[in-house]
């Protein structure tokens, strides 16, 4: 056979590798690129078909305004809590000396890390809410009333609710980081009379700041873009950046779709900025795991 036939033939391969993948890439091209595209057409798109920017000079409007800071401090609040605590649960699975017992814990934080949407917000109201189990026992047996000083209706309470899932998706995103953890470092710290304290700060901390850092821009980004549970909440009585979105979109006395689809975008860029940049601090915590 000779070159030019075995350079063929491998192009043939490739191409042919290819084929499976095409009913993935279809669903992809049907619900996410074009829907991307007619999103970012009508956001330029007037009412009688020409370019504008009206859409977005919008946004300056103190709803939506209020909406995004609204979404920015809930999603930062619940990223730092959801790293700190992650790390520390995370850091406690890993010393567990049973690996059964480890893959149990591993296993219900997979699971609790999906338990979101309206299922999550009905479970918070059933044992938090005005009339909840929660509420009642402690006001009937410590006579405590946690009401109307707490209220799993209000920003505190979607912050709650948020952290629930948040916390467990952390501790998914910190294990195998502090698995990567040799236990030979630690040895050698020891060995030239570092503390614990000295290895965690110049050591433990600097090799997990890159897996830490990419777990809050993650966890940043997945509560930045939840509504079932903030909607099912809050509806009306908070503003959010997915709740505006969802009132633009498909609201019938706030219907808006030209401003929907721009405020869309720009959800979309602050997403897919926070994904970027884990992706690439990501990638730098990798290399202490080889």
């Amino acid at each position: 056979m000779t070159s030019n036939q075995a350079k063929k033939r491998r192009r043939k391969r490739k191409w042919l590798d290819w084929i499976p993948l095409m009913p993935f890439l279809f669903f992809c091209l049907v619900i996410m690129i074009l829907p991307l595209f007619f999103m970012l057409k009508g956001s330029f798109t007037g009412s009688e078909g020409q370019f504008t920017l009206e859409h977005y000079a919008k946004m300056g409007v103190s709803i939506y305004a209020i909406s995004f800071r609204n979404s920015i401090l809930l999603s930062g609040i619940t990223a730092i809590l959801g790293v700190i605590m992650g790390t520390i649960v995370g850091y406690f699975i890993c010393q567990l000396r049973s690996k059964r017992a480890q893959e149990l814990v591993t296993a219900l934080c997979d699971v609790t890390s999906n338990f979101t949407g309206a299922p999550l917000a009905f479970a918070f109201i059933v044992v938090l809410g005005s009339n909840g189990v929660l509420t009642l026992a402690l006001r009937e047996y410590l006579n405590w009333k946690i009401y109307p000083a707490f209220s799993i209706y209000s920003f505190w309470g979607l912050a709650l609710a948020y952290t629930y899932f948040q916390l467990p998706l952390m501790v998914l995103l910190i294990i195998p980081a502090i698995a990567g953890l040799k236990s030979e470092w630690r040895e050698a710290a020891r060995g030239l009379g570092a503390s614990s304290g000295q290895y965690w700060r110049y050591v433990g901390l600097p090799v997990l700041t890159p897996a830490i850092g990419a777990g809050l821009l993650l966890l940043f980004a997945n509560a930045f873009g939840a509504y079932a549970t903030a909607y099912t909440l809050t509806e009306f009585r908070f503003p959010l950046i997915t709740l505006q979105l969802g009132f633009l979109l498909t609201g019938e006395v706030f219907r808006d779709p030209g401003a929907g689809d721009a405020m869309g975008i720009l959800t979309l860029l602050m997403m897919g900025m926070s994904i970027i940049i884990y992706q690439v601090i990501s990638r730098r915590g990798r290399k202490w795991q080889q």
